[in-house]
């Protein structure tokens, strides 16, 4: 078998992609009855005050509300070090605000628990890019080691960050 008909192989045979906490697409307009998002085109946002729901909205639980009843993860940081010791207030503050900021454009990302156990805080998101923006805000307040690693099908991102 050559490179080429190997490459059409793995492309025939690559599995789906998809998150398996999204529910699927309905068409029209939904909201969430637990935090008010709005799904509209495609698309989960805040809803404005001025925003009038026409009256074919149906109600249906938003997948950063199921994450966060089902207690399943996008993302998860883990934050150790000396430094975390000294500034765990600090740091807490930063990880809070950039949820301020990233929730406040997108209404699916929002932080699940914080936690601190022996030293080592713990972080969960319902998505992936929350988990990214805070790993990237540490690193550039505070510099130290981050690692990011991604699953496969890129529903989950693990990141550890460490400055002694």
């Amino acid at each position: 078998m050559d490179k080429y008909q190997q490459s059409q192989k793995n492309k025939l045979f690559s599995p789906n992609r998809h998150d398996p906490t999204l529910s699927p697409r309905s068409a029209g307009t939904a909201v969430c009855p637990r935090c008010s998002a709005l799904y509209q085109a495609g698309s989960w946002a805040w809803q404005t005050p001025q925003a009038s729901l026409p009256a074919d909205v149906t109600e249906v639980v938003c997948p950063a509300c199921r994450r966060i009843e089902d207690k399943v993860p996008a993302g998860t940081l883990t934050l150790s070090g000396e430094f975390l010791k000294a500034h765990h207030d600090e740091i807490l503050n930063l990880i809070h605000n950039t949820e301020t900021l990233e929730k406040a454009e997108h209404a699916m990302e929002r932080l699940l628990e914080v936690t601190t156990l022996d030293e080592v805080v713990q972080v969960t998101t319902t998505g992936i890019h929350l988990a990214n923006r805070i790993g990237h805000a540490l690193d550039s307040a505070y510099k130290g080691q981050t690692q990011y690693h991604y699953d496969d099908d890129q529903t989950h991102v693990s990141i550890h960050w460490q400055r002694d």
